[in-house]
């Protein structure tokens, strides 16, 4: 029954593909328009910038997961490759939050030091 775990991942990668792209069509699009949105940093450009990135690394923490799946789905895989996944999801997680916020909001750090220890980890 371990093919039960690609097919949950695939569920996982339709939610994701499908929570980023109507959440930006639907959700994010709108919410840009409206003239009462916080004011960070001198203007409503930045908060939806904030709010574009947390709702885009919300898939990749998915779609991270997906990966993990897939590889319980594989009556070989280890411990490592869990790692590896998981760090390669936070790397990508750090880059979108540095990138995203221009450095500003410090997930960025978080993300990175996850990242850098759980491929660290993973490669000893």
């Amino acid at each position: 029954m371990l093919v039960l775990y690609d097919l949950a991942a695939v569920v996982i990668l339709l939610i994701g593909v499908a929570h980023s792209w109507l959440g930006e069509r639907y959700l994010l699009r709108r919410l840009a328009r409206l003239d009462n949105l916080p004011r960070l940093y001198g203007g409503t450009a930045y908060t939806m910038t904030l709010l574009r990135f947390a709702w885009h690394i919300t898939t990749l923490a998915w779609l991270g997961l997906a990966g993990v799946l897939v590889l319980l789905a594989r009556p070989t895989f280890s411990p490592e490759q869990i790692g590896r996944v998981v760090g390669l999801c936070f790397l990508l997680q750090f880059a979108v939050s540095l990138w995203g916020s221009r450095g500003k909001h410090l997930s960025w750090l978080g993300f990175l030091l996850v990242a850098v220890l759980t491929l660290l980890a993973s490669s000893l």
